[in-house]
């Protein structure tokens, strides 16, 4: 398996999360509008943001636990039976620690 493939893949992405982090931080930082119903309109957004920041920060600490699979050479390889997760997968969802039977 190419881990230096998957290595480009994950930093790529991971860069691509902290940059989108970044700027929802610096959104949700934003002054409130004075208009209480445009208030309201700015905290659905927020929410949303919010969701999405979470989700980020999710994904942000799965590519970190891969970049270090990568590291200490247990990428690709199943944490729960061991066996060896198929490149398709991999390619899907880099960040993957199961194979398709054990998910």
């Amino acid at each position: 398996m190419d881990t230096d493939r998957f290595k480009k893949k994950l930093t790529k992405r991971r860069k691509e999360i902290v940059a989108l982090l970044a700027h929802i931080a610096d959104k949700l930082d934003d002054p409130k509008d004075p208009d209480v119903e445009e208030r309201a309109t700015e905290r659905e957004d927020d929410e949303v943001m919010e969701l999405q920041g979470n989700s980020g920060l999710k994904e942000l600490t799965a590519i970190d636990h891969a970049l270090n699979r990568i590291k200490v050479g247990t990428y690709g390889i199943c944490i729960v039976c061991g066996e060896p997760i198929s490149e398709e997968r991999l390619e899907a969802v880099p960040h993957a620690t199961k194979c398709q039977k054990c998910i």
